[in-house]
Formats: structure tokens, C-alpha cells, sequence
């Protein structure tokens, strides 16, 4: 047992209770660490990837099991705690944590078991996609994941889970065949298509709202490498470029992902000076498969005329690496859906990247969508995944005064768009924006079905930092 409560002080309130007192009914038997705002490494525990968001919880819990989950459950309820649950801790919204309430932190339950036979991925709740990626890769194994390396399993796949390789395998959610919970009550229950089926269909793309995802069992695919093309342009060349890329992605096969973006071009060997720190139009070409094939498919892309870039054949779990998103800056993130991606769309759309905090990481970007993912899944609660397009404006900067100008530019971005809008968006893609954009993540019909689970599971709404389904949505909605 390693439990750590050595910062307790008595006498410091948490709920309506004496710190050490309720802290000592937790500690027996826990086999985790236990923080409070006492202990040394409590500051770099509650931090988490959007550096706006600075919340001080009473308790974290670094669980080590299911039955550490379990515990902390029921000790939040037990003193009236709000519940927040941490899995990657990306949440650009800030729900992995909470003022003065309890954080289940599940990043140490990130184990990863692979079945080359079966072809199955056992993924523990607190796992990143790099956790799962490098499991897989030495049996040349893979399933959709982030299009990052430092995405959680966990939250990633709840909501959905869209990446480089949906348009190939489907979605995260897609290729789930078991969900291990810690509900409410404190109890366990395991989803899957022949236990608790309903709760399984709740579990793709319903979030965290019907308990605290401890394990998931995968099914992989085999893919021993993928070929990913870089190719940059000085941004003015943005609107000839997305015009070409649009109409290439329409008769594209399922194996052709990527995406387009504006960014702030890194001073890398395959950036040409001229270009390095300056806002630039860069895509992305990922083939599944080898590199013949994928500069067979890539061709009428290659022959662009690109300033600079390169392309090669890597294995998955490198070209997962290739847009990690660094710690430490603001962030503002939105996304619209589009039904359809005309000449004047396209030109907003490029009109718009010159808004953006330069120079930042912040990516204006363009993925596309259809494939396997747009086939199939079609009776589940995510109404977006059947649109063509999704505009995503990635907004990261350092500097508090950008922090009005980066939330200004995600918004016109989507406002611009609007026009063309299917009116669904993937909540994973968004920070709080309403009831209304909620409801527009799940749609109306989905919504009303995910508020029966919600309320067989967690009728009292434990769950609720997330994009929030409450018990009694039912009977009315947002």
C-alpha cells in the first residue's frame, strides 16, 4: 500500500468534516496517494493541459485500482464533495477538475495488454493514445486513435474518438468491445453487446456521464506502417491548395486521411527559411499502407508544386507524435461540421487564418471526414460523424492579453462557416459552450434515450463535470 496522506493538516475543512478525520476512513485500504493542497506534489497534480484553467481541489485521488475508484466515490458522496474525474487530463474545459471537491485521477491505471492472436487491446482508464500506440506497434497492431500522442484512451473514446485513421477503421468507439465502470453507487458493471447492452450504446459518444471508466477492451487491426506526406505553402497559396484537396478527398479511398491546416510553420529541416515562424498552409496525407502505394494515391497531391515537406513510411505510433500539442498555453477550442465545402466556404475559411495568434502552436484546421466512419455506427449518439468537413480552430498562446483575440477567432471561424453547417458538432472538438451545442453533440432523439441510462446509472447526476446529460433530460430538453 503506498497511500500518501502526509500533508494533512487538522483543523483545514473539506466539505463539512475534519480534514484528518475524513481522510483516515479513505486512507484504510486505499492502495493509491491521496493529496491535499498541504503536499508537495499537489500543484503539479492539479494542473492540467489548458493553462486557463486554475482550480484548487480538496482531495485528489491517484487511484491504483478499480476498487481505489470505488472508495473515492464513495467517500465524495459521503461528505458531499463535487466529483470530477481525470483520465489524459486534456479537457480543454477544465472538467478533469474541480474547486474545493474531489478529483479521481486515473493516470496511473494506464496499463496496456496486447493479444496479437486475438487481435485485442486491454487498456486500463488513465491510459494516453502513446500508451496504447506503443503497445501495439511491436505486433504491428493498431486502432483509431487521437491524432496526438498525449490524448487520453478514456475520454478520447467516450466521446467518440476521431483520428488518422477513421476513414480506414471507423471511429475509437467503433472498434470497443467491452467497458469496465465504477458507477455512482460505488459498484461495478461491465458493457459490452451482451451485457448491459443499453449502457454499451450510451458508452459511444455519451462522455463520462454514467460512471468512471476503469478499463476498455479494444479490437485491432493490422497496419504494419502508414505513410504520412508533408507539404507546406506560404499561406497565401491557401485557397488554390484546399480547392485541389477538397476535390481529391472526393473520390479518395477509405485508406487516404490527414487534413489541412494554418499554422505557424516550425524551424525543422523540411521547412524551407522563408518560411520558418511565419504563418504557412500545411497538409497532411496519411495512407495506410506502404510508401509506393501511398505516393501512388498522394500523387495528384505531391504534384501541388509544395514549398517544402517530405514524406515516408513510419510506423503508427511515430506519425502519432508528429502534431503533439505542447503543455503550458491557453487554449480555445471550437468546431463546425459541415454538410458541404463550396469555393466560398473555402475562402472564409482561409480568410480567417489571418486572425490567428501568430506566432503560437495555434493550428486553424481543416479534416476530412467519410470512410468507414460516415458508413457505419449510424444508430449511435453522434450525430456528426457523417458530415464531409469539420473546421476546427485550435487555438494555444502563451500571453493572458491574446486570451480575447484567440476566443474571438474560434468563434468568427464558425460563425463564417455557419452557412454551411450540418448543425452537429463532436463535443470532444469544444470547451463549454451551452446547452444548445450539447444537445447538438448527441441530437434530440439520442439525447432523450442517453437521459434513461443516465438516470438507471447515476440518477443523482454524480457524474456531471462533462458535457452534461442530467437524469431528468427525458422530459426536457436543454
Amino acid at each position: 500500500m503506498s497511500t500518501h496522506t502526509s500533508g494533512i493538516k487538522p483543523n483545514m475543512g473539506i466539505g463539512h468534516i475534519d480534514d484528518t478525520a475524513a481522510l483516515t476512513v479513505l486512507r484504510d485500504g486505499f492502495e493509491g496517494t491521496l493529496l491535499t493542497p498541504y503536499d508537495p506534489p499537489y500543484d503539479e497534480a492539479r494542473t492540467i493541459f489548458n493553462a486557463m484553467i486554475d482550480r484548487r481541489p480538496a482531495v485528489i485521488a491517484q487511484c491504483e485500482t478499480p476498487r481505489d475508484v470505488a472508495a473515492a466515490i464513495r467517500y465524495g458522496r459521503e461528505h458531499g464533495l463535487d466529483i470530477a474525474v481525470r483520465g489524459g487530463g486534456h479537457s480543454v474545459a477544465g472538467q478533469a477538475v474541480v474547486d474545493e471537491g474531489l478529483v479521481i485521477d486515473l493516470r496511473r491505471m494506464n496499463r496496456v495488454v496486447v493479444d496479437p492472436e486475438a487481435r485485442v487491446a486491454t487498456v486500463g482508464g488513465g491510459a494516453t493514445m502513446s500508451d496504447l500506440d506503443r503497445a501495439c506497434q511491436p505486433h504491428d497492431l493498431v486502432t483509431t486513435g487521437g491524432r496526438v500522442s498525449t490524448t487520453g484512451v478514456g475520454g478520447f473514446t467516450l466521446g467518440g474518438g476521431s483520428g488518422w485513421l477513421d476513414r480506414k477503421y471507423g471511429l475509437a468507439c467503433d472498434n470497443l468491445l467491452s467497458v469496465d465502470l465504477v458507477t455512482a453507487d460505488g459498484g461495478f458493471v461491465r458493457a459490452s453487446e451482451d451485457e448491459n447492452p443499453e449502457l454499451f450504446w450510451a458508452l459511444h459518444g455519451g462522455g463520462g456521464n454514467f460512471g468512471v471508466a476503469t478499463s476498455f477492451a479494444f479490437r485491432l487491426h493490422r497496419l504494419p506502417s502508414l505513410t504520412a506526406a508533408l507539404m507546406l505553402w506560404d499561406a497565401a497559396e491557401g485557397p488554390r491548395v484546399l480547392r485541389a484537396y477538397r476535390d481529391f478527398l472526393q473520390d479518395a479511398p477509405d485508406e487516404i486521411g490527414g487534413g489541412i491546416l494554418f499554422l505557424t510553420a516550425p524551424p525543422e529541416e523540411f521547412v524551407p527559411e522563408h518560411l520558418a515562424n511565419r504563418l504557412a498552409c500545411l497538409m497532411l496525407v496519411t495512407y495506410a499502407g506502404e510508401e509506393a502505394a501511398g505516393r501512388a494515391a498522394t500523387a495528384p497531391m505531391l504534384e501541388l508544386g509544395h514549398q517544402g515537406g517530405m514524406i515516408s513510411q513510419l510506423p503508427y505510433a511515430e506519425v502519432q507524435c508528429m502534431f503533439d500539442d505542447p503543455p503550458g498555453y491557453r487554449n480555445y477550442w471550437s468546431a463546425e461540421y459541415l454538410a458541404s465545402f463550396p469555393d466560398e466556404a473555402v475562402d472564409r475559411f482561409c480568410a480567417r487564418a489571418d486572425d490567428m495568434v501568430v506566432p503560437s502552436p495555434s493550428q486553424h484546421v481543416l479534416f476530412p471526414q467519410g470512410g468507414v466512419a460516415a458508413r457505419t455506427g449510424g444508430d449511435f449518439p453522434l450525430p456528426w460523424r457523417q458530415a464531409p468537413w469539420v473546421v476546427h480552430p485550435f487555438g494555444m498562446w502563451s500571453d493572458p492579453h491574446d486570451d480575447e483575440r484567440g476566443i474571438r477567432w474560434a468563434r468568427r471561424t464558425r460563425a463564417d462557416l455557419e452557412p454551411w453547417s450540418t448543425g452537429a458538432v463532436y463535443l470532444n472538438f469544444i470547451g463549454d459552450e451551452g446547452a444548445g451545442r450539447r444537445l447538438a453533440g448527441y441530437g434530440a432523439d439520442h439525447y432523450r434515450r442517453l437521459a434513461t441510462v443516465k438516470s438507471a446509472y447515476d440518477p443523482n447526476n454524480v457524474f456531471r463535470f462533462n458535457h452534461n446529460v442530467p437524469p431528468d433530460g427525458a422530459q426536457r430538453l436543454p
